[in-house]
């Protein structure tokens, strides 16, 4: 009951009972759901502190979730940083396999990022490539190895025992001697020696010394000497390999007409041409102490048919073409012949026979050699000096 003087207080209508009921009901659980979240997030506060990184200050269930999978350095619940990379892994996987299909390079930079400045290489490098021309294959070739003759034992001991054939050997054979004494690598070597078988004699070049003379002359075997004439050993014996080896190809005898002449023999036979000739007798004969003949190393030869011919004659015989493609063969050269004369000073003289030795001869030959001072990169001799 109401108390006296007091007005009775109104009653809801049914309906509006019902209503408060279920704002009150809506109200608790409201105040059940964020006491809940309030207690999840006192939860969350102390894991967080006991791991060492801050809990995120948020006020709900979606907001704490969405934390949890966007905050790079947390370590949550349901693996969340594992779902994160495999989930950036897949949206880079398929955006890169957009860009290769499209051949869209702004694609690729829009996932990749790059600096600015990497921007412009990137760029260029999208498109056809350029067509490349196949470069040219080179052609290289393996260089002999330029060495000092005179550091070699081999050759030092063969040329202070003499033996000239036996050095040229010792460097490799004839062309390797040609190329390093004509190249400034045999230091030792003296074309001036009038007692080597390289010896260069000439007009500019006298004999050292002057009336030098060889040491041992000797007459070569089964050769028909018509003056009695002698050469050296090793060119007698060179001599004789020719003249058998002409006979034996069926092309005729070969004879010696002249062969050493000593200073004194050669002052006689350039007097006798300079009396005919005057000063053109240069030209067919050599003054004394610049012959070859005073070597012992320089033979004239003839062909002989029963009779012997003249030293002119042998150029228009069968032996004199022999002569002109075999003498190599036995350590000889041709030394003036046509088309030299501008180098040698002398008129072409098909009848006179040098010898070098069969290793020289045969890089003379080979090589297309006219002349001794070409073979040697020696100066031209066409004059005296006085």
């Amino acid at each position: 009951m109401t108390a006296p003087g007091k007005p009775e207080p109104s009653r809801p209508a049914p309906g509006t009972r019902r209503a408060a009921r279920a704002m009150r009901d809506e109200a608790e659980r409201r105040a059940r759901a964020e006491k809940s979240a309030r207690a999840e997030n006192r939860t969350r506060a102390e894991h967080s502190t006991r791991s060492g990184s801050a809990a995120p200050p948020v006020g709900s269930r979606r907001a704490a979730r969405a934390a949890e999978l966007f905050d790079p350095d947390g370590v949550h619940a349901h693996h969340a940083r594992t779902r994160r990379w495999k989930r950036a892994g897949v949206v880079a996987g398929l955006a890169v396999g957009a860009a290769l299909l499209v051949g869209s390079s702004a694609a690729l930079t829009a996932i990749v990022a790059p600096p600015a400045d990497t921007v412009e290489a990137t760029m260029s490098l999208a498109g056809d490539p350029p067509e490349i021309e196949q470069l040219p294959v080179p052609d290289v070739r393996q260089s002999p190895v330029v060495t000092d003759l005179c550091a070699v034992p081999e050759f030092v001991a063969a040329l202070q025992s003499g033996d000239d054939e036996a050095a040229v050997l010792a460097a490799g054979g004839g062309e390797a001697f040609r190329s390093a004494v004509a190249g400034g690598s045999a230091s030792c070597v003296d074309l001036g020696d009038s007692a080597r078988v390289w010896a260069v004699v000439d007009k500019l070049r006298p004999a050292s010394p002057i009336d030098y003379r060889p040491s041992a002359l000797v007459m070569p075997e089964g050769v028909r000497n018509i003056e009695g004439g002698a050469l050296r050993a090793e060119a007698a014996s060179g001599l004789t390999s020719l003249v058998a080896a002409a006979r034996d190809a069926g092309v005729g005898e070969v004879a010696l007409e002249s062969a050493f002449r000593s200073y004194q023999t050669q002052q006689e036979t350039y007097g006798r041409h300079f009396a005919q000739r005057g000063e053109q007798a240069d030209q067919v004969s050599a003054r004394p102490g610049y012959s070859e003949h005073q070597l012992g190393l320089g033979a004239d030869v003839v062909a002989c048919a029963g009779a012997c011919g003249s030293l002119d004659d042998l150029a228009g015989t069968a032996q004199g073409r022999w002569i002109a493609e075999h003498a190599w063969e036995h350590g000889w050269i041709v030394r003036y012949v046509d088309g030299a004369t501008a180098v040698t000073g002398y008129l072409p003289e098909p009848w006179h026979l040098r010898y070098v030795g069969r290793e020289l001869a045969r890089a003379y030959h080979e090589g297309g050699w006219t002349s001794l001072e070409e073979f040697f990169a020696l100066p031209p001799a066409p004059d005296y000096a006085e």
